[in-house]
């Protein structure tokens, strides 16, 4: 009888199939036909230029990655280095070239900078214990950043389906969209293993990080977080509770599923409202 893979192994397999099935997108392949420019601008420009910023700071991420996690295990860097990274960084580039024929600047992007609290984990992370607790903030917000894009493109997929910009939607969005829910099976799959080997101390320490570390995807300072709300608004999820129950699905099952009961960790909601109130706030004044 064959013995059952272990979780590294499924792990490696699971990259080794992303890289093979889901090479970055050939901007060759990409049709920026566009039938009404202005109209697409006015109505998802911003979306636009919010999800390049995001996919072409991958960069930073790495750099991020690298002080927080000193001595990583190998699959991981197997999927940042040689799968996710080009993948994203292609989607950022892609996003801005349709920008840019929108009439719109480049998308603005920090490729440099590591935030302190970032750089005191990655301190506190040569402590071998403690690196599976940043390793494992890691994985959650890796699921929070795919889940939100899965959704999000989505959603931006069948609003240009609806404005008639079908080359557009189906060599811009499609093959974006097609690739990023491999990067969340990665994490989910990741966090998984890694919470069912974690002391009570280091769960414990998890949650305390998460629920004061917590923010929405491409988030990083007060007009960034305006810019999200400004998404939500877009896309029709300003209010949509299950739009964010959805993103925080799997983290709501690892780290609370004997706490409050509640659907969505509050510091998730408090978050996602705090984006909403912050654009709504910059739009009055």
């Amino acid at each position: 009888m064959a013995r059952p893979r272990s979780a590294s192994a499924r792990l490696v397999e699971h990259v080794q199939k992303l890289g093979e099935q889901h090479p970055p997108i050939d901007l060759a392949s990409v049709d920026f036909a566009v039938k009404d420019p202005r109209l697409l601008n006015e109505r998802f420009g911003h979306v636009l230029d919010f999800m390049a910023r995001v996919e072409l700071e991958v960069d930073r991420n790495v750099l991020e990655l690298l002080t927080l996690l000193p001595d990583p295990p190998e699959v991981d860097v197997f999927f940042y280095r040689d799968v996710w990274q080009p993948q994203e960084i292609q989607h950022g580039r892609i996003l801005d070239e349709l920008q840019v024929r929108l009439g719109r600047d480049n998308a603005v992007t920090d490729l440099e900078n590591v935030g302190f609290k970032l750089k005191l984990l990655g301190a506190l992370s040569h402590l071998g214990a403690f690196q599976d607790v940043s390793r494992m903030l890691y994985y959650l917000t890796g699921m929070a950043t795919e889940r939100s894009a899965v959704l999000a493109y989505n959603i931006l997929h069948d609003g240009i389906v609806e404005m008639g910009e079908g080359a557009i939607a189906e060599t811009v969005i499609v093959p974006i969209k097609r690739q990023e829910p491999g990067h969340y099976a990665f994490y989910q799959l990741s966090a998984r293993h890694l919470w069912a080997e974690l002391a009570p101390w280091q769960k414990w320490l998890v949650r305390k990080l998460r629920s004061f570390s917590f923010s929405p995807v491409g988030v990083n300072n007060p007009e960034q977080l305006a810019d999200f709300g400004d998404v939500m608004a877009t896309l029709g999820v300003s209010e949509d509770v299950q739009f964010v129950a959805q993103i925080a699905r799997v983290e709501t099952e690892l780290l609370w599923a004997r706490g409050h009961g509640l659907p969505v960790p509050d510091y998730i909601v408090q978050a996602f409202a705090g984006a909403v109130s912050a654009a709504r706030e910059r739009a009055a004044a």
